[in-house]
C-alpha cells in the first residue's frame, strides 16, 4: 500500500524575513520593515540632499540673471553705473556675522548637553536678529537710491540692482523662517535619540541654506559694484 507523503510549507508572515535593502538593526537583514529607512543618520542625509537639490534651482536662477546682467552691461549705451550705498558695507558685515553665529548654534546642538541646548537657542536668536538687521539695511540702501532719484526703471544697472538684491532678500526671508522654526523647536526639551537626530538634521539643512545665502550675497555685491 502506497504511503502518501505530505509536506508542510512554512508560513511566512508579512514583513518578516530578509531581503535586499532591508537590513535589520544588527545588519543581518532580520527586519524587513524599518532598517535603514528608519535610521536617523539616513534621515539626516535626506534632509541635506533635499536642501542641495533645492539650492541647485536657486543657483540656476541667479546664474541666468547674472548672465543677463553681464551681457546687458557690455552691450548697452544707456548703462549708468550706480554709486554704492555705504550701508551695503554694513549689511555685508552683518550677514557674515550671522553665518558665524548660526555655525556656533549648530555646534552647540551637536554637543548634546543641556547647556549646549540652551546656547543653541540663544545663538539662533542672535542669528535671526542679524538676519533682520541685514534686511533692514537693504531697505535703507533702496531708500537711499530712491532719494537720489534712482529707481527700478532709471537705467539698466539700477534695474538689475533692484532685481538681484530683491530676489536675494526674498530668499533670505525663507532662511529666516527656517531659523525661526528651529528656534521654536529649541524651546522643547527632547529625550529620545531619534528626535535629537531629527533636530540636528533640520539644523544642518537650514545652516547649509543660510551659508549659501551668505555666499550668494558676496557674489552679488562683487558683481554689482566691480563688474560695471
Amino acid at each position: 500500500m502506497a504511503t502518501m507523503v505530505t509536506s508542510t510549507r512554512p508560513v511566512i508572515k508579512k514583513g518578516s524575513g530578509s531581503g535586499p535593502g532591508f537590513p535589520g538593526p544588527n545588519g543581518n537583514g532580520s527586519k524587513r520593515h524599518g532598517g535603514d529607512f528608519r535610521d536617523p543618520q539616513s534621515h539626516a542625509n535626506r534632509y541635506r540632499i533635499g536642501m542641495w537639490v533645492g539650492l541647485a534651482s536657486v543657483t540656476m536662477m541667479f546664474t541666468s540673471l547674472s548672465s543677463a546682467y553681464i551681457v546687458r552691461s557690455m552691450s548697452a549705451n544707456d548703462w549708468v553705473s550706480l554709486p554704492m550705498p555705504p550701508v551695503l558695507i554694513l549689511s555685508t558685515i552683518v550677514i557674515l556675522a550671522s553665518s558665524v553665529t548660526l555655525e556656533f548654534a549648530r555646534r552647540k546642538l551637536k554637543a548634546a548637553t543641556t547647556e549646549g541646548a540652551i546656547a543653541y537657542g540663544r545663538w539662533l536668536g542672535i542669528t535671526a536678529v542679524l538676519g533682520v538687521g541685514f534686511l533692514v539695511s537693504q531697505v535703507f540702501a533702496w531708500r537711499k537710491l530712491a532719494a537720489q532719484g534712482i529707481y527700478l526703471k532709471s537705467n539698466p544697472h539700477s534695474s538689475f540692482f533692484y532685481l538681484l538684491t530683491g530676489a536675494h532678500a526674498v530668499h533670505l526671508v525663507g532662511g529666516l523662517l527656517g531659523i525661526s522654526f528651529l528656534w521654536l523647536r529649541s524651546r522643547r526639551v527632547l529625550k529620545e535619540a531619534a528626535q535629537m537626530h531629527s533636530r540636528q538634521a533640520s539644523a544642518d539643512a537650514v545652516t547649509i541654506y543660510w551659508h549659501f545665502m551668505d555666499a550668494l550675497w558676496i557674489y552679488l555685491f562683487l558683481l554689482l559694484f566691480l563688474w560695471r
